[in-house]
């Protein structure tokens, strides 16, 4: 068993210094924590593996195959394996928890 304290989870987030910060991987998904600063731009492309997003704090945009939706925290968002999407018009700096299936980057060739 596997429990994570999201004290400890920013605590690496900070120290990595990278929007994303991995702190689990298993054989069949990896779990990380993705920060944006409020105003900032996110810089993802489409992902080989599909993603579920929780918004832990913060408020923006989200923009998903074209398609705009407000978030903040609470809400929980789907995204399919190559599918363009983007966080934008981000008014309060987003924590994010990312899933990923498979883990982030086991399908790239």
């Amino acid at each position: 068993m596997d429990v994570f304290d999201l004290a400890q989870i920013v605590g690496g987030h900070s120290e990595n210094g990278e929007f994303y910060h991995e702190f689990f991987k298993a054989k069949r998904l990896s779990v990380g924590l993705y920060v944006l600063k409020a105003g900032e731009t996110d810089p993802q492309s489409p992902h080989t593996e599909d993603e579920i997003y929780y918004i832990v704090s913060g408020a923006g945009t989200i923009e998903i195959d074209g398609e705009h939706r407000e978030v903040s925290a609470g809400a929980v968002i789907y995204v399919e394996e190559h599918v363009t999407h983007r966080f934008h018009t981000i008014t309060e700096d987003l924590s994010i928890i990312v899933v990923f299936a498979p883990p982030r980057h086991s399908q790239r060739t």
